[in-house]
């Protein structure tokens, strides 16, 4: 039996699942960003009392089907630009669209009509997130990350981060480093 998580996006999230299974005696073959694969069913009671953990958690399981897409959009999406060390080279309609074996531009109705933004936007946005950890991080140039996230330019890169946060790269860099500098002398 396959159970679709909402909110379910790090590796803590996964951690927590698990032990929230295994508290009820649920044996997972699968437990990925946004899906657990039991190998039981689940009866209704456990579904109600699992659901409730989770919430604790700030996690919900999902039953409604669009519900379930938009949230297999999501993690197709965190997973291709957080946790993939290079995202794919093709269109991302394209790359979701086979991912989840659907039409993209029925994809794209359903993301946009759910959570009132564009899945473009949400891509964007989480670009742009991944960019603020991979400066703060310090390990890589902004030329590197912008080639990292697929980038046309360095310059379209930092217009859409300026876009996002209302700051350069370099200027959100620099804060970061004067803040490590106060931290030092307190």
């Amino acid at each position: 039996m396959i159970l679709y998580i909402k909110y379910m996006v790090s590796l803590r999230c996964k951690m927590l699942v698990k032990e929230e299974l295994k508290r009820l005696g649920l044996h997972f073959v699968i437990v990925d960003l946004g899906m657990v694969e039991i190998l039981e069913d689940i009866s209704p009671e456990k579904f109600k009392k699992l659901n409730n953990n989770l919430a604790l958690s700030g996690l919900e399981l999902l039953d409604n089907k669009k519900s379930i897409l938009i949230e297999k959009i999501k993690n197709v999406i965190i997973e291709m630009v957080h946790y993939s060390d290079e995202i794919p080279k093709v269109n991302y309609s394209d790359y979701i669209a086979n991912k989840l074996n659907h039409d993209y531009n029925y994809l794209s109705n359903i993301f946009s009509e759910v959570k009132g933004t564009t899945i473009q936007q949400y891509i964007i946005f989480h670009k742009i997130e991944r960019v603020k950890e991979l400066l703060l991080y310090g390990e890589l140039n902004l030329t590197q990350i912008s080639y990292m996230l697929n980038y046309s330019s360095i310059a379209h890169l930092s217009n859409q981060f300026k876009k996002i946060t209302g700051l350069s790269p370099t200027f959100f860099k620099k804060l970061k480093q004067k803040r490590s500098q106060t931290l030092e002398n307190i």
